[in-house]
Order: structure tokens, then sequence, then C-alpha cells
């Protein structure tokens, strides 16, 4: 199948939400059960919330000083290699953050960056703004088709015009495979192509399960 027959799907993710996560593995089973394309994107918490720091937790502070990190390092390796290299490094960032539950620092990048067949010295973006620009402007991208008070992951879909229609999520732990994953997608588009739709949601009472 030519790629111009396949469904677009813009999938903007911060490599540090677990949950974001999920939905990448999710959009990665999608593609092999329905004809979809998924284009990566960087979004970034630490944008999201600059302006809030002062009504989130402590802790949830701390980490947003660390979030800028693998953003940066994901824009540079967009900026040298391309936008085609964004779902790879992801992923390799993703499995040692998430999966292994390793260390969120430049060691952890450096091997990320490897693993994707990408040069390890990327990882000395997370420390430099020369990226903060273009961060910036991939993050807005998303923003500005789904809206605010939202987080990661955002994903755009077609809607019943054409015009594309983005949503925060869908949040699901674990992530489904198969069959379960098609019709999660079928699902997402149909609301996507309902006019006025927004919003369903119910509380997490489950914490992301990597399995």
């Amino acid at each position: 199948m030519d790629v111009s027959d396949k469904t677009p799907a813009d999938f903007w993710f911060d490599p540090l939400c677990p949950w974001a996560w999920l939905t990448s593995r999710w959009m990665l089973e999608v593609e092999r059960v329905r004809p979809v394309e998924v284009r990566w994107h960087v979004m970034s918490l630490s944008v999201l919330n600059e302006n809030k720091l002062d009504e989130i937790p402590e802790r949830y502070r701390e980490l947003m000083k660390t979030a800028w990190g693998p953003v940066r390092v994901c824009i540079a390796a967009e900026e040298k290699y391309g936008s085609e290299v964004l779902g790879r490094l992801y992923t390799a960032i993703g499995t040692r953050f998430h999966n292994r539950g390793e260390e969120q620092n430049a060691e952890t990048l450096r091997a990320a960056l490897t693993d994707a067949g990408l040069s390890p010295d990327l990882a000395d973006a997370m420390r430099s703004t020369e990226y903060d620009e273009r961060l910036r402007e991939s993050h807005r991208e998303g923003i500005d088709l789904v809206g605010q008070d939202v987080g990661t992951p955002v994903i755009a879909v077609p809607g019943a015009d054409g015009e594309r229609i983005a949503f925060f999520g869908p949040v699901v732990t674990p992530a489904p495979k198969g069959e379960a994953a098609g019709r999660l997608w079928d699902g997402t588009l149909l609301v996507a192509g309902t006019p006025g739709f927004y919003e369903i949601k119910r509380t997490r009472d489950a914490a992301p399960s990597f399995d």
C-alpha cells in the first residue's frame, strides 16, 4: 500500500510521560492492523507548565526542570536528521526510561541515541537552549490544534470534512494489542468525525502498565 493511501495520525509526545508512552505503543500497534501512518512530533511538559509552576506540586515542579533535556535532544535529532528519525528515537528513549526504568539523564540519552543509530553527541543538546525556539514551535503546533488545559499525548486525525481534529489521549493502560488496538482506533476516527464532539473522561484508578 502506498503511503498516500494511509490515514495520517499526527502524534505529539514528551518522552518523560508514561501515559504518552503507552499511547504511542498503541499507535504502533494500530499501524500493524489498520492502514495508518503515524507522524511524530515533539511537545514539552516544561513548556506546557512553565507559567503554572505555582499551581503544581513541588515534586512535579522539580520534574519540569529535568523535562527540558529529552525534548531538546529530540528536536536536535530532528534538526540534524529529519522528522523521520523521531519515531525510532522516541522508542529508544521510552524503552529505557519506562520499560527498563533507567535514569533520565545524559548517559541514558546517549545510549538511546546510539540505539536509534544517531550520533550520541546530540545528548549535549539537553543542556543547551539552542533548540528551544524550534521546540516551542513544535509544541505550539499541537496545542493550537487541540486547545489549552491538556497534556501529552496529543493526536490529530482527519475529521468528517478532512480537517484535522486533535484530542488529548487516549489515555489507556496497558496498550491494546491486535484487533483491540484497531477497534480503539476506529472509535477515535468515529468521534473525530462527529461534529461538536469534545470529551469523554473518567478517573484513572490504575498505574501505567508497560507489560
